[in-house]
Protein backbone atom coordinates (compact mmCIF):
# COMPACT_ATOMS: atom_id res chain seq x y z
CA UNK A 1 0.00 0.00 0.00
CA UNK A 2 1.42 3.35 -1.00
CA UNK A 3 -1.36 5.57 0.27
CA UNK A 4 -0.12 8.50 2.32
CA UNK A 5 -2.46 10.00 4.85
CA UNK A 6 -2.43 12.17 7.95
CA UNK A 7 -2.92 10.70 11.39
CA UNK A 8 -5.23 12.64 13.63
CA UNK A 9 -2.16 14.39 15.02
CA UNK A 10 -0.67 17.68 13.89
CA UNK A 11 2.66 17.41 12.09
CA UNK A 12 2.53 13.65 11.32
CA UNK A 13 2.09 11.77 8.03
CA UNK A 14 1.88 8.01 7.66
CA UNK A 15 2.51 5.72 4.69
CA UNK A 16 1.78 1.99 5.05
CA UNK A 17 4.52 -0.01 3.28
CA UNK A 18 3.25 -3.46 4.30
CA UNK A 19 -0.10 -4.26 5.85
CA UNK A 20 -0.38 -5.96 9.23
CA UNK A 21 -2.82 -8.36 10.82
CA UNK A 22 -5.34 -8.25 13.63
CA UNK A 23 -6.81 -5.32 15.48
CA UNK A 24 -5.20 -2.03 16.42
CA UNK A 25 -3.86 -1.88 19.98
CA UNK A 26 -6.59 -1.11 22.49
CA UNK A 27 -6.62 2.56 23.41
CA UNK A 28 -7.25 4.06 26.80
CA UNK A 29 -10.65 5.81 26.93
CA UNK A 30 -10.21 6.86 23.30
CA UNK A 31 -8.55 10.04 24.52
CA UNK A 32 -4.91 9.32 23.80
CA UNK A 33 -3.28 6.84 21.47
CA UNK A 34 -1.56 4.88 24.23
CA UNK A 35 -2.12 1.72 26.19
CA UNK A 36 -2.77 2.03 29.90
CA UNK A 37 0.44 0.03 30.37
CA UNK A 38 2.09 -2.36 27.99
CA UNK A 39 5.07 -2.89 25.75
CA UNK A 40 5.67 -2.54 22.02
CA UNK A 41 8.48 -4.53 20.39
CA UNK A 42 9.55 -3.31 16.97
CA UNK A 43 12.40 -2.56 14.58
CA UNK A 44 12.90 0.97 13.36
CA UNK A 45 14.98 3.15 11.08
CA UNK A 46 15.41 6.87 11.64
CA UNK A 47 16.20 9.01 8.62
CA UNK A 48 16.77 12.69 7.98
CA UNK A 49 14.25 14.43 5.78
CA UNK A 50 16.89 15.35 3.21
CA UNK A 51 17.55 14.38 -0.41
CA UNK A 52 19.75 11.44 0.55
CA UNK A 53 17.37 10.29 3.32
CA UNK A 54 20.43 9.96 5.55
CA UNK A 55 20.11 7.08 8.02
CA UNK A 56 20.65 8.13 11.64
CA UNK A 57 19.79 4.90 13.46
CA UNK A 58 18.85 1.37 12.41
CA UNK A 59 17.87 -1.14 15.10
CA UNK A 60 18.66 -4.07 12.80
CA UNK A 61 22.25 -2.91 12.45
CA UNK A 62 22.41 -2.57 16.22
CA UNK A 63 21.34 -6.22 16.39
CA UNK A 64 18.41 -5.79 18.75
CA UNK A 65 14.74 -4.76 18.40
CA UNK A 66 13.45 -1.78 20.30
CA UNK A 67 11.05 -2.08 23.23
CA UNK A 68 9.17 0.82 24.77
CA UNK A 69 6.88 0.91 27.75
CA UNK A 70 3.70 2.66 26.76
CA UNK A 71 2.18 5.06 29.23
CA UNK A 72 5.39 5.43 31.28
CA UNK A 73 6.58 8.81 30.01
CA UNK A 74 8.89 7.63 27.24
CA UNK A 75 10.83 10.75 26.22
CA UNK A 76 9.71 10.56 22.59
CA UNK A 77 5.95 10.39 23.21
CA UNK A 78 5.11 10.59 19.52
CA UNK A 79 6.39 7.01 19.09
CA UNK A 80 3.57 5.77 21.31
CA UNK A 81 1.11 7.46 18.97
CA UNK A 82 2.76 6.05 15.85
CA UNK A 83 2.92 2.50 17.16
CA UNK A 84 -0.64 2.63 18.43
CA UNK A 85 -1.74 3.21 14.83
CA UNK A 86 -0.10 -0.04 13.65
CA UNK A 87 -1.14 -3.68 13.48
CA UNK A 88 1.12 -6.66 14.21
CA UNK A 89 3.39 -7.29 11.22
CA UNK A 90 2.76 -3.88 9.71
CA UNK A 91 5.61 -1.82 8.24
CA UNK A 92 4.94 1.90 8.04
CA UNK A 93 6.82 5.10 7.30
CA UNK A 94 6.08 8.19 9.37
CA UNK A 95 7.10 11.76 8.67
CA UNK A 96 7.18 13.80 11.87
CA UNK A 97 7.61 17.54 12.12
CA UNK A 98 10.25 19.07 14.39
CA UNK A 99 7.63 19.76 17.08
CA UNK A 100 7.70 16.00 17.78
CA UNK A 101 11.42 15.21 17.35
CA UNK A 102 13.19 17.61 19.68
CA UNK A 103 14.01 14.86 22.21
CA UNK A 104 15.23 12.33 19.66
CA UNK A 105 18.93 13.01 20.28
CA UNK A 106 18.62 12.02 23.95
CA UNK A 107 16.51 8.96 23.15
CA UNK A 108 18.97 7.83 20.48
CA UNK A 109 21.92 8.30 22.80
CA UNK A 110 20.30 5.97 25.34
CA UNK A 111 19.52 3.35 22.71
CA UNK A 112 23.06 3.46 21.34
CA UNK A 113 24.50 3.02 24.82
CA UNK A 114 22.33 -0.04 25.42
CA UNK A 115 23.52 -1.53 22.10
CA UNK A 116 27.11 -0.88 23.22
CA UNK A 117 26.47 -2.68 26.50
CA UNK A 118 26.58 0.50 28.58
CA UNK A 119 24.15 1.94 31.12
CA UNK A 120 21.87 4.33 29.17
CA UNK A 121 21.47 6.49 32.30
CA UNK A 122 25.20 6.70 33.01
CA UNK A 123 26.17 10.17 34.18
CA UNK A 124 22.67 11.61 34.04
CA UNK A 125 21.57 14.09 36.63
CA UNK A 126 18.26 13.52 38.39
CA UNK A 127 16.41 16.05 36.30
CA UNK A 128 13.54 15.88 33.87
CA UNK A 129 14.30 15.17 30.23
CA UNK A 130 14.12 18.80 29.18
CA UNK A 131 16.45 19.78 31.99
CA UNK A 132 18.93 17.18 30.81
CA UNK A 133 18.76 18.68 27.33
CA UNK A 134 20.31 21.85 28.68
CA UNK A 135 22.73 20.05 30.99
CA UNK A 136 24.48 18.17 28.21
CA UNK A 137 26.59 20.14 25.76
CA UNK A 138 27.40 16.94 23.89
CA UNK A 139 25.68 13.60 23.56
CA UNK A 140 28.98 11.94 22.72
CA UNK A 141 27.84 11.39 19.13
CA UNK A 142 28.50 14.04 16.50
CA UNK A 143 25.36 13.42 14.43
CA UNK A 144 23.14 13.56 17.52
CA UNK A 145 24.78 16.78 18.65
CA UNK A 146 23.66 18.30 15.35
CA UNK A 147 20.06 17.18 15.94
CA UNK A 148 20.18 18.55 19.47
CA UNK A 149 21.36 21.96 18.25
CA UNK A 150 18.89 22.14 15.38
CA UNK A 151 15.70 20.05 15.84
CA UNK A 152 14.30 19.07 12.44
CA UNK A 153 11.68 16.83 10.84
CA UNK A 154 12.58 13.14 10.89
CA UNK A 155 11.33 10.02 9.12
CA UNK A 156 10.69 6.83 11.12
CA UNK A 157 10.24 3.48 9.37
CA UNK A 158 8.79 1.00 11.86
CA UNK A 159 7.94 -2.71 11.78
CA UNK A 160 5.76 -3.81 14.69
CA UNK A 161 6.35 -7.36 15.98
CA UNK A 162 4.54 -7.63 19.27
CA UNK A 163 2.24 -5.79 21.66
CA UNK A 164 2.32 -7.31 25.13
CA UNK A 165 -0.58 -7.20 27.49
CA UNK A 166 0.01 -5.12 30.65
CA UNK A 167 -0.13 -8.30 32.77
CA UNK A 168 2.75 -9.78 30.75
CA UNK A 169 4.88 -6.67 31.04
CA UNK A 170 8.28 -6.92 32.72
CA UNK A 171 10.65 -3.99 33.18
CA UNK A 172 14.31 -4.21 32.31
CA UNK A 173 16.48 -3.70 35.38
CA UNK A 174 18.17 -0.59 34.01
CA UNK A 175 14.78 1.06 33.41
CA UNK A 176 13.64 0.73 37.02
CA UNK A 177 13.74 3.59 39.51
CA UNK A 178 15.58 3.16 42.81
CA UNK A 179 12.31 2.47 44.62
CA UNK A 180 11.26 -0.11 42.00
CA UNK A 181 14.58 -1.93 42.28
CA UNK A 182 14.38 -2.07 46.07
CA UNK A 183 10.80 -3.32 45.87
CA UNK A 184 11.73 -5.96 43.28
CA UNK A 185 14.54 -7.52 45.35
CA UNK A 186 12.45 -9.29 48.04
CA UNK A 187 9.98 -10.45 45.40
CA UNK A 188 12.77 -11.98 43.31
CA UNK A 189 14.34 -13.48 46.44
CA UNK A 190 11.05 -15.12 47.39
CA UNK A 191 10.48 -16.41 43.84
CA UNK A 192 13.99 -17.90 43.84
CA UNK A 193 13.35 -19.67 47.14
CA UNK A 194 10.06 -21.08 45.81
CA UNK A 195 11.82 -22.42 42.71
CA UNK A 196 14.55 -24.03 44.84
CA UNK A 197 11.88 -25.94 46.77
CA UNK A 198 10.66 -27.24 43.42
CA UNK A 199 14.30 -28.09 42.52
CA UNK A 200 14.16 -25.76 39.52
CA UNK A 201 17.68 -24.55 40.18
CA UNK A 202 18.42 -22.83 36.86
CA UNK A 203 15.27 -20.72 37.11
CA UNK A 204 15.97 -19.96 40.77
CA UNK A 205 19.51 -18.87 39.95
CA UNK A 206 18.16 -16.44 37.36
CA UNK A 207 15.88 -14.85 39.99
CA UNK A 208 18.72 -14.46 42.48
CA UNK A 209 20.98 -13.05 39.79
CA UNK A 210 18.39 -10.48 38.72
CA UNK A 211 18.00 -9.34 42.34
CA UNK A 212 21.78 -8.99 42.67
CA UNK A 213 21.90 -6.87 39.50
CA UNK A 214 19.25 -4.53 40.94
CA UNK A 215 21.29 -4.07 44.11
CA UNK A 216 24.63 -3.70 42.32
CA UNK A 217 23.16 -0.96 40.15
CA UNK A 218 22.11 0.89 43.30
CA UNK A 219 25.47 0.28 44.95
CA UNK A 220 27.24 1.90 42.02
CA UNK A 221 25.70 5.21 43.10
CA UNK A 222 26.97 4.87 46.71
CA UNK A 223 30.43 5.38 48.15
CA UNK A 224 32.04 1.99 48.87
CA UNK A 225 31.99 0.90 52.50
CA UNK A 226 29.82 3.79 53.65
CA UNK A 227 26.45 3.18 55.32
CA UNK A 228 24.32 3.14 52.15
CA UNK A 229 26.72 0.81 50.35
CA UNK A 230 27.01 -1.53 53.35
CA UNK A 231 23.25 -1.75 53.75
CA UNK A 232 22.89 -2.83 50.12
CA UNK A 233 25.82 -5.24 50.47
CA UNK A 234 24.04 -6.95 53.37
CA UNK A 235 21.21 -7.70 50.93
CA UNK A 236 23.56 -8.83 48.15
CA UNK A 237 25.48 -11.41 50.21
CA UNK A 238 22.66 -13.94 50.91
CA UNK A 239 21.49 -13.66 47.30
CA UNK A 240 24.97 -14.48 46.00
CA UNK A 241 25.19 -17.44 48.39
CA UNK A 242 21.79 -18.72 47.21
CA UNK A 243 22.90 -18.28 43.61
CA UNK A 244 26.06 -20.29 44.34
CA UNK A 245 24.05 -23.06 45.96
CA UNK A 246 21.99 -23.35 42.79
CA UNK A 247 25.18 -23.51 40.71
CA UNK A 248 26.51 -26.29 42.96
CA UNK A 249 23.32 -28.24 42.30
CA UNK A 250 23.73 -27.62 38.57
CA UNK A 251 27.38 -28.71 38.58
CA UNK A 252 28.71 -25.27 37.65
CA UNK A 253 31.61 -25.55 40.08
CA UNK A 254 34.00 -23.03 38.52
CA UNK A 255 31.30 -20.39 38.58
CA UNK A 256 30.86 -21.08 42.29
CA UNK A 257 34.61 -20.69 42.80
CA UNK A 258 34.54 -17.35 41.01
CA UNK A 259 31.63 -15.86 42.92
CA UNK A 260 32.56 -17.13 46.37
CA UNK A 261 36.15 -15.94 45.95
CA UNK A 262 34.90 -12.50 44.95
CA UNK A 263 32.58 -12.46 47.96
CA UNK A 264 35.35 -13.54 50.36
CA UNK A 265 37.64 -10.78 49.13
CA UNK A 266 35.18 -8.36 50.73
CA UNK A 267 33.89 -10.55 53.57
CA UNK A 268 36.69 -12.89 54.67
CA UNK A 269 34.75 -14.05 57.73
CA UNK A 270 31.76 -15.52 55.88
CA UNK A 271 31.67 -19.20 56.85
CA UNK A 272 28.89 -20.06 54.37
CA UNK A 273 30.93 -18.66 51.48
CA UNK A 274 33.95 -20.74 52.53
CA UNK A 275 31.72 -23.82 52.83
CA UNK A 276 30.31 -23.46 49.32
CA UNK A 277 33.76 -22.73 47.89
CA UNK A 278 35.14 -25.79 49.67
CA UNK A 279 32.44 -27.99 48.13
CA UNK A 280 33.26 -26.56 44.68
CA UNK A 281 36.99 -27.20 45.20
CA UNK A 282 36.22 -30.76 46.29
CA UNK A 283 34.06 -31.33 43.21
CA UNK A 284 36.94 -30.39 40.87
CA UNK A 285 39.54 -32.39 42.85
CA UNK A 286 41.31 -29.40 44.47
CA UNK A 287 41.91 -31.39 47.64
CA UNK A 288 44.28 -29.01 49.43
CA UNK A 289 42.13 -25.93 48.78
CA UNK A 290 38.98 -27.77 49.82
CA UNK A 291 40.51 -28.91 53.12
CA UNK A 292 41.78 -25.40 53.88
CA UNK A 293 38.34 -23.88 53.27
CA UNK A 294 36.56 -26.55 55.33
CA UNK A 295 38.95 -25.89 58.21
CA UNK A 296 38.20 -22.15 58.01
CA UNK A 297 34.50 -22.93 58.21
CA UNK A 298 34.93 -24.96 61.41
CA UNK A 299 37.06 -22.17 62.91
CA UNK A 300 34.64 -19.36 62.00
CA UNK A 301 31.42 -21.20 62.88
CA UNK A 302 31.76 -24.09 65.37
CA UNK A 303 28.09 -24.92 64.83
CA UNK A 304 29.07 -26.15 61.36
CA UNK A 305 31.75 -28.50 62.70
CA UNK A 306 29.61 -31.61 62.23
CA UNK A 307 28.83 -30.70 58.62
CA UNK A 308 32.52 -30.01 57.98
CA UNK A 309 33.52 -33.37 59.48
CA UNK A 310 31.05 -35.15 57.21
CA UNK A 311 32.30 -33.30 54.12
CA UNK A 312 35.95 -34.02 54.98
CA UNK A 313 35.16 -37.72 55.37
CA UNK A 314 33.43 -37.79 51.99
CA UNK A 315 36.33 -35.86 50.43
CA UNK A 316 38.84 -38.38 51.81
CA UNK A 317 36.84 -41.31 50.47
CA UNK A 318 36.48 -39.71 47.03
CA UNK A 319 40.19 -38.88 46.84
CA UNK A 320 41.23 -42.43 47.87
CA UNK A 321 38.91 -43.89 45.24
CA UNK A 322 40.33 -41.54 42.64
CA UNK A 323 43.91 -42.49 43.52
CA UNK A 324 43.07 -46.20 43.16
CA UNK A 325 41.41 -45.60 39.79
CA UNK A 326 44.34 -43.47 38.63
CA UNK A 327 46.86 -46.21 39.60
CA UNK A 328 44.87 -48.83 37.70
CA UNK A 329 44.65 -46.56 34.68
CA UNK A 330 48.39 -45.84 34.67
CA UNK A 331 49.25 -49.53 35.19
CA UNK A 332 47.01 -50.44 32.26
CA UNK A 333 48.71 -47.87 30.06
CA UNK A 334 52.14 -49.11 31.14
CA UNK A 335 51.26 -52.75 30.48
CA UNK A 336 49.78 -51.99 27.07
CA UNK A 337 52.91 -50.05 26.26
CA UNK A 338 55.09 -53.03 27.15
CA UNK A 339 53.04 -55.27 24.90
CA UNK A 340 53.79 -53.16 21.85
Amino acid sequence: MEETYLLNVEGVKKKILHGGQGELPKLQDGSKARLSLGQFTFHFQTLKDDFERTVIDDSREAGMPMEIIVGKMFKLEIWETLLSSMRIGEVAEFWCDAIHTGMYALVSRGMRRIAEGRDPLEGQKHRCGMGNMFDYHSTGYEDLDELQRTPQPLIFIMELFRVEDPSAYKRDTWAMSKEEKLAAVPVLHSEGNRLVLRREFAQAAAKYQEAVICLRNLQAKEKPWEDGWLKLESLVTPLVLNYCQCQLELGEYYEVLEHTTELLQKHNDNAKAYFKRAKAHAAVWNEREAREDFQRVAHLDPSMAAAVKKELKQLGERMRKKHVEDRKRYQGLFQSGQGL
